[in-house]
């Protein structure tokens, strides 16, 4: 299909909008002029320049006025910029067209009275006796609210106006496209469709070289993903690996696709590099299985993933334009969405670095519970595994419980590490921990589920827990398993005061508190993965401690 787009000089393009802009101004007075009855001044909302006068306006002192427009023109909002009774001023910002203006009126707000002074209406708006009788007779009486209101009305009216026409020509130009390039409309819609954070960039390549061989009539496409690897001097990246996805029996391997774009000197700032005969027919051409040929690099930002390319016209035509234009846009969301991949990574990896230095400066604050989080988070995950959670909610249990203690971060460490028995402020006081830690957490947007296990980690199923007394169901269920979870690993650990307990004991404790402190599911689930839980604690106090000591 053939298009021809008509091109204007700048000298009649300047002709065509300065008369698109009065257009729109004389339709933006007769619109106000309908609404209000009465007929309104222009200025231009940056400059404050008269562009209309009105009749009732031709004896006004600009300068003061001028200004306040382009004050209301800044705020957006209509207002009242001058109050005299009986007569009000009332300013508004709109567009006319492409262009920000303030449109004012005059008001009479309320009926004359014996005692106004037709001679001081004559000054405000410069006219004489005739004039003013004719413009009196002709208003209609607007009470200040009243005005406002309708003003505040037409301003959102126009706005929804503007949406819609926005919309319209959208949906027109989007119509056009997909009626033109229906089969790129539908391979990219394929294409973003299979764009998951999981799936992996050579998965997608493949796939995406499939469906381009339903459209594209070419013989074979390849595409080329490279590993780079950054100088000591930070300088230029250099290539380390490379992997080949084709489809079709692809005219060079991996080895030679390197140095065709080595030949072709493709650099990462290239559009697509199109190549056809008689170029691959000259006795120079080192590829004797090319003979059409459009390759592209698929980079995101500054950094190169690879090439994209197709080879050989199935008819012996030429590669052009339209092939190009599709292989750009598919090149595009490729290098997007393995940017999106990397950045996700990279939050992965900086959300693990947070919740490692909130451990550790957990367990540096009490060094005789090193590990605690730790273990508590591996034996939650066994919980959890047991109770049938899945895959998501075991990775998440375990982050959990990992920070199910970070609010001891804002605990005394003198209470922290009492030896003793606490006393009941200092017990009140370390309970405070659940809530510290919510707050501490609160704004990490990948923690919201994980939150409720830091502040309700310490509710019991009878409601006699803290810090806000739920009972039940109503207590989260990771919550319920950690609280488990905690309570196995505190009395299994040896303190300074006490050795850890044993089996017997803390079995009885168990089962006398399921249904009361721990929800009986989870104390089952307990039982029923007990030499589990057992070996994970062993394995894990064979971690390293923090605990400091003095030199010698």
């Amino acid at each position: 299909m053939t298009s021809r787009i008509a091109v204007e000089s700048p000298s009649e393009n300047r002709l065509h909008q300065e008369s698109e802009a009065a257009q729109a101004l004389v339709e933006l007075r007769a619109m106000l002029t309908d609404g209000f009855g009465v007929e309104f001044s222009i200025l231009d909302g940056a400059s404050g320049d008269l562009l209309h006068t009105a009749a009732a306006h031709r004896g006004l002192d600009w300068l003061v006025r001028a200004e306040l427009c382009r004050t209301i023109a800044r705020r957006q909002e209509p207002d009242l910029i001058e109050d005299d009774e009986p007569l009000v001023s009332l300013a508004i910002p709109v567009l006319a067209g492409e262009r920000e203006v303030v449109a004012l009126g005059t008001f009479m707000s309320r009926p004359l009275s014996p005692e106004t002074s037709r001679a001081s209406l004559q000054r405000w708006l410069g006219m004489n006796e005739p004039a003013l009788a004719a413009w009196l007779a002709a208003q209609e009486i607007w009470p200040p609210a009243r005005l406002l209101a309708v003003a505040r009305l037409l301003v959102d009216k126009l706005a929804a106006e503007r949406g819609t026409a926005s919309l319209e020509k959208e949906l027109s130009s989007v119509s056009l496209n997909l009626a033109t390039t229906y089969e790129e409309i539908s391979l990219l819609y394929h294409l973003t469709q299979n764009l998951k954070l999981s799936s992996r960039t050579e998965e997608l390549g493949q796939r995406a070289l499939e469906w381009l061989a339903d459209v594209l009539p070419v013989e074979s496409l390849a595409m080329q993903l490279v590993t780079t690897s950054r100088s000591d001097e930070g300088a230029r990246d250099e290539i380390s690996e490379t992997t080949l996805l084709s489809h079709g029996p692809a005219p060079v391997d991996d080895e030679g696709f390197a140095r065709l774009v080595s030949h072709l000197e493709i650099k990462l700032d290239h559009r697509p590099t199109i190549i056809n005969q008689p170029m691959t027919d000259e006795a120079s051409w080192p590829f004797a299985g090319i003979r059409q040929a459009i390759i592209i690099p698929l980079s995101e930002g500054n950094n190169l993933l690879g090439y994209l390319a197709v080879f050989n016209h199935r008819d012996g035509h030429e590669l052009g334009t339209v092939e190009a234009s599709l292989l750009t846009s598919v090149a595009a969301i490729l290098g997007i969405h393995s940017g999106n991949i990397e950045l996700y990574r990279q939050q992965a990896e900086f959300l693990n670095d947070v919740v490692r230095a909130l451990t550790s400066a957990i367990d540096a604050k009490d060094p005789h519970t090193c590990g605690h989080s730790n273990r508590v988070g591996q034996v939650a995950r066994r919980l959890a595994e047991e109770l049938g959670g899945d895959s998501h909610m075991l990775g998440r249990i375990y982050l959990a419980g990992l920070l199910h203690d970070t609010g001891k971060i804002g605990i005394d460490d003198t209470v922290l590490r009492k030896e003793g028995r606490l006393t009941e402020a200092e017990y009140e006081h370390i309970k405070t921990h659940a809530e510290i830690g919510h707050r501490i957490l609160a704004g990490l947007k990948q923690l919201d589920d994980v939150l409720p296990v830091v502040l309700h980690h310490h509710e019991q199923w009878d409601g006699k827990g803290y810090p806000h007394g739920l009972a039940g169901e109503s207590i989260p269920l990771m919550a319920r398993i950690v609280a488990v979870a905690d309570s196995f690993d505190a009395m299994t650990s040896d303190r300074p005061y006490r050795k850890g307990m044993p089996d017997e004991r803390l079995d009885a404790i168990m089962r006398e508190g399921a249904g009361g402190q721990w929800d009986a599911r989870v104390v089952d689930a307990f039982f029923r993965a007990r030499d589990d839980i057992r070996e994970i604690s062993e394995r894990e106090r064979g971690g390293v401690s923090l605990t400091v000591r003095p030199r010698a």
